[in-house]
């Protein structure tokens, strides 16, 4: 079958996006800036209004759980990424990406890199896929396919941590808990 591979990716994808979706679906901008504990990687607006996201300096458990917002930055940092070091100039910096700043500009973010991603993929063969050719960002001389599936797999744990934060923010309050 000619670019089997690419079907597999490409159904791979829109299952993750479901489950992004439904996570997404109802969030408001009071669950992103609502932090789950003291300590954690969050988004911070500065003194011109711009929303800028904390950068881990290791990954150890004590820094803390993220905030809804910061998962949701992470989502479009590295799909911005993706999309600009494999399709595009591969200029972008992670200092370049900004928190859009509401719940409903998170959606429509998102799904705008959904969209541009899946029109990108679809345009490829299952050689494109083996090739490096645009395999720049986050790992070199790998198959493109290679980040393809990187880009499945951190798509579906950036929606199980948004929608665990979610679940934490639904109980908050529950005193019977």
């Amino acid at each position: 079958m000619a670019d089997e591979a690419l079907g597999y990716l490409l159904r791979q994808l829109e299952t993750g996006w479901q489950l992004a979706s439904y996570h997404l679906d109802g969030l408001t901008t009071e669950e992103c800036l609502w932090r789950p504990a003291q300590v954690g990687l969050h988004v911070h607006r500065t003194a011109d209004g711009t929303w800028r996201a904390d950068w881990p300096e290791h990954e150890g458990y004590e820094i803390g759980p993220p905030s809804i917002a910061w998962v949701t930055w992470h989502f479009g940092f590295w799909w911005s990424m993706a999309l600009d070091h494999s399709f595009g100039p591969a200029k972008l910096d992670r200092e370049d990406v900004v928190w859009p700043g509401s719940a409903e500009a998170v959606r429509e973010w998102l799904g705008g890199l959904q969209r541009q991603w899946r029109a990108a993929l679809e345009s490829l063969t299952d050689d494109d896929l083996r090739s490096s050719q645009r395999t720049r960002w986050p790992f070199q001389d790998r198959p493109f396919g290679d980040i393809v599936a990187w880009a499945n797999v951190e798509l579906v744990k950036n929606a199980a941590e948004l929608g665990y934060a979610r679940f934490l923010h639904g109980v908050r309050t529950n005193k019977a808990l």
